[in-house]
């Protein structure tokens, strides 16, 4: 099961997520309509989104569809970076680096920490 918090800090411009777990369709669907709730009234191009991947298992393959949803929100939503934190893991990162080239995600930086 994969669970997922959202905070805007408004000083800093930057919405932080945390995501765990392994996330199921029904889990993605849930952390989409909060983040939705969450940018609602925001000017999203003053922003940068910080994603704290360190605790996410590697997407199954019927998740990936969700994941290149979420993704492609993040680039039509027009935030200033993408950032996503995760721990080494090389398989996460070539995952995640994937799904940003495919749907075209430029402003995108992966960080091991």
């Amino acid at each position: 099961m994969g669970s997922f918090n959202i905070e805007l800090d408004h000083g800093s411009k930057i919405l932080k997520a945390k995501v765990e777990g392994t996330f199921s369709t029904e889990d993605g669907m849930k952390s989409v309509e909060a983040y939705q709730k969450s940018i609602a009234g925001l000017n999203v191009p003053d922003y940068e989104i910080d994603i704290d991947c360190t605790q996410l298992n590697v997407s199954a393959p019927e998740t990936i569809p969700i994941l290149e949803a979420c993704f492609n929100m993040y680039k039509n939503d027009g935030f200033k970076k993408v950032t996503l934190r995760l721990i080494k893991n090389p398989i996460l990162k070539m995952q995640l680096a994937r799904v940003a080239r495919t749907v075209q995600l430029n402003s995108y930086e992966i960080i091991e920490v």
